[in-house]
This record gives structure tokens, sequence and C-alpha cells, in this order.
């Protein structure tokens, strides 16, 4: 993660029921996709979503479950 005041640019977003729960930010694309992919395995379970989103331009890079 970044240890800046500011959050760096790609974003994890780990939600509960809808409500969020965890966050991580990360300067590197590469390093946020890995921390997604190993969000899944930890977490993903029913009930939870999982959200990559580049905060420069507000795209969702990435969404598990899908849809």
């Amino acid at each position: 993660m970044a240890g800046m005041d500011t959050p760096a640019r790609y974003h994890l977003l780990l939600t509960l029921a809808g409500q969020p729960s965890m966050h991580g930010w990360w300067r590197s694309e590469a390093t946020a996709r890995r921390k997604f992919r190993a969000w899944i395995g930890e977490r993903g379970r029913p009930g939870v979503r999982i959200t990559l989103t580049d905060t420069e331009t507000g795209r969702v890079l990435d969404a598990w479950p899908e849809g």
C-alpha cells in the first residue's frame, strides 16, 4: 500500500452485504491486480463484492463477481 497522505491511483474496495469493509490503494496497476486476485482467493464468498478502480479516470477495471 502506498505510504502517502494521498491515496494511490489504483483502489481496491471490498464490500460485504453492500457496506464498505476493506480498502487498499496501490501506485502500480500490476500490484493492484495481484492484490485483487489475492483478495478473491482469501475473502471471496457469497455477499462479498470486490472492485478495482482507476481513481484517476474513475473507471472500474475489474470486479468480482462479474456483473
